[in-house]
């Protein structure tokens, strides 16, 4: 059994240089171009096969520059392999970063202003990088294939599925996931491993409502908007209170409402946005089918008409058969002792589009401790002496599983 955090003491320097560097040069969305070079160059670097994946459909494009996300046309994602044969487990890094101003003072600071890498994706990649490193090291050794996969557009909830719908899972077709997070608030050098549903699915609607717009002394002439929005958002609000178990932990939140200009013109249109989180998937598949119905049924109802954006991320589900299969690598890398179980997360992750594809399995990495800034947060910093043990444990998962798979 090849010692991967013996092994990822010896690349720490590398690893902690490849964070430090897409730190500095964070990037937006689906289209990042730098990032992707400097991962491919240090995968050249290595020997790895490599190639960008995704594309951006025409529909996806307008919905978010509907959504205020501007237009990219373009996904930079990555897909390298080491090894050959089956069966293949796929290990995955997002590297997107989040507008944000960064107000933590460092030798590496974001070079960019209004990006910062504040939700750890500099990281996972770095620890990825880090893995592809010690692997193709041991190429020989693999009993199948490695699958890497490096995402862009994670923070919009998507950059996965344009990289699935471009072919990642197949050629070779992968058997099985492994994804990490870091949490600068969870304990330095602790993983949580939750089994069953892990992170809340995201259902997100944006609603144009268009009415007809006139004179404030003249409301029986027009359709207001505003009114037709109003009435939106009490309905939509209390939609979930009366038609979903309280038990099913299920929210809705209306966060943007614009409309008109000044008091005595009704608009002609105004926008609601809102977006629903739920762990439960009878719960979920209920509001996604009442969703609409509302926004049809009220619009109507005020003679006014819509157009809706709706973006859809699933829950992120940690298959027990495969946790039970990799405990005993984690185990190896991080000790019995300092692996916990702090239960499901209340975001939502876009590896959730792997997971209800393939066996999977996701964990968290504490890299801080309790109390200091979270992730989103302009403050947010690491303890990069931690970086190591996520590398190792991409390794020694990959390494681990596809030989168990042979017994």
């Amino acid at each position: 059994m090849v010692n991967f955090f013996e092994e990822s003491k010896k690349h720490e320097e590398q690893i902690i240089k490849d964070r430090r560097y897409l730190h500095q040069h964070p990037e937006l969305g689906f289209d990042l171009p730098n990032t992707q070079k400097y991962i491919r160059q240090r995968l050249d670097e290595m020997g790895i096969e490599n190639k960008p994946c995704g594309v951006v459909p025409e529909e996806i494009t307008k919905k978010y520059k509907k959504a205020g996300f501007g237009e990219q046309t373009n996904c930079t994602g990555v897909v390298a392999t080491i090894g050959k044969g089956e069966p293949c487990i796929l290990l995955r890094a997002d590297m997107d970063a989040l507008p944000l101003e960064e107000e933590y003072e460092s030798e590496y600071k974001s070079k960019f202003q209004g990006k910062m890498h504040a939700c750890g994706h500099d990281s996972h990649v770095a620890m990825l990088l880090g893995a592809a490193q010690m692997l193709k090291d041991h190429e020989d050794q693999l009993q199948g294939t490695v699958k890497l996969m490096f995402q862009p557009g994670e923070e919009w909830g998507y950059g996965s599925k344009l990289m699935i719908d471009d072919g990642l899972l197949q050629n070779p077709k992968v058997d099985a996931a492994f994804g990490i997070h870091i949490m600068p608030d969870q304990e330095a050098g602790t993983l949580s491993v939750h089994k069953g549903t892990l992170t809340q699915a995201m259902d997100t609607y944006i609603v144009e409502i268009q009415g007809n717009g006139g004179h404030s002394s003249q409301p029986h002439k027009t359709i207001d908007a505003n009114m037709i929005m109003n009435q939106l958002y009490t309905s939509l609000n209390l939609l979930y209170t009366r038609e979903v178990d309280p038990r099913a932990n299920v929210t809705f939140s209306v966060g943007a409402m614009s409309g008109g200009t000044v008091t005595n013109i009704i608009p002609d249109k105004a926008v609601l946005q809102g977006n629903m989180r739920s762990y439960d998937q009878q719960s979920r598949d209920h509001m996604c089918k009442r969703i609409p119905e509302m926004i049809d049924h009220v619009a109507k109802a005020w003679r006014g008409d819509y157009k809706i954006f709706d973006f859809h991320t699933p829950t992120t589900s940690n298959d027990a058969a495969f946790i039970d299969e990799i405990t005993p690598a984690l185990e190896a890398i991080m000790g019995k002792e300092n692996i916990t179980d702090l239960g499901p997360l209340s975001g939502s992750e876009d590896f959730s589009h792997i997971s209800q594809a393939v066996p999977s399995g996701f964990v968290v990495l504490g890299t801080g401790k309790e109390g200091e800034p979270p992730v989103h947060n302009p403050r947010m910093y690491q303890n990069e002496d931690i970086f190591k043990y996520g590398a190792a444990l991409h390794a020694n998962v990959a390494m681990e599983w596809l030989k168990a798979q042979h017994k």
